[in-house]
């Protein structure tokens, strides 16, 4: 039999209130994909990556991870699930106080205890995967440097040295340049693109620039309130079929 998509919404929606961020949403995602989600503003982009990482549950159809059935779960099933996803935000989520390493060692907080936690903040466990990690991703060499001391694509960089000691089988991320400037936003895309092809890790990215989309991605979904207006190849997208996702939000009819 083949092997199930690693990611599987069937009729998925999300309900806040009376509002719909997500509707009727059928998508698979599977092993080792390189999946880009664009649309405008408000579209469902980052609720999407939620319910995709466990973080929102669904509020109508089904959202499968791991083969697991999110909603059905229970706490220590989703929290299993959890620990095999990365995910990356446009807002870094470290600890600018602290060094590198102990933002790396983050990383580690779903399968360490609560005392291995507290002893690794006075004196860091883990340090040579540590290390591996910010090596990895470039900056082997801030490995003891405050975070709040290096620049928001060394701390994006940081970021991903957190995820990469999880060793996810997918990586979810949320607009993870929308804070960096152009040049800096493409070699982080680019990063990116390299570790998922070289450990065949999931990427699944949602992402306001539409051209590293259609140049980085083998396969590009467009959200257009909380509903998929396409999923296919970049070379298979006419592009009216982006001008019309972006058509309200650019003022046009």
């Amino acid at each position: 039999m083949p092997e199930p998509a690693l990611f599987q919404l069937q009729g998925a929606g999300v309900r806040f209130g009376s509002i719909r961020a997500l509707t009727e949403l059928d998508l698979d995602v599977g092993w080792g994909e390189r999946v880009a989600v664009i649309g405008p503003s408000g579209a469902g982009k980052s609720s999407l990556i939620a319910l995709l990482n466990g973080t929102l549950a669904p509020t109508d159809g089904q959202v499968r991870v791991l083969g697991r059935d999110i909603a059905a779960a229970s706490g220590r099933e989703r929290r299993g699930v959890q620990r095999r996803l990365g995910t990356i935000h446009q807002q870094f989520h470290l600890v600018e106080q602290l060094r590198a390493v102990h933002n790396v060692n983050a990383g580690h907080l779903g399968s360490w205890s609560t005392a291995r936690a507290v002893l690794s903040l006075l004196a860091p466990r883990d340090v040579g995967r540590a290390r591996q990690a910010l090596e990895r991703v470039g900056i082997g060499d801030k490995l003891y440097e405050h975070t709040g001391n290096l620049s928001g694509g060394e701390q994006q960089r940081v970021a991903i040295a957190r995820v990469l000691v999880q060793r996810p089988a997918a990586v979810l991320a949320d607009e993870p340049i929308a804070s960096l400037d152009p040049a800096r936003g493409r070699e982080i895309m680019d990063l990116l693109h390299e570790i998922s092809r070289e450990t065949g890790t999931t990427l699944l990215a949602s992402l306001h620039d539409v051209d590293i989309a259609l140049e980085r991605f083998e396969r590009v979904v467009g959200l257009r309130e909380g509903r998929i207006a396409f999923d296919a190849a970049p070379a298979a997208l006419d592009p009216a079929e982006i001008e019309a996702l972006y058509a309200l939000e650019r003022g046009a009819p």
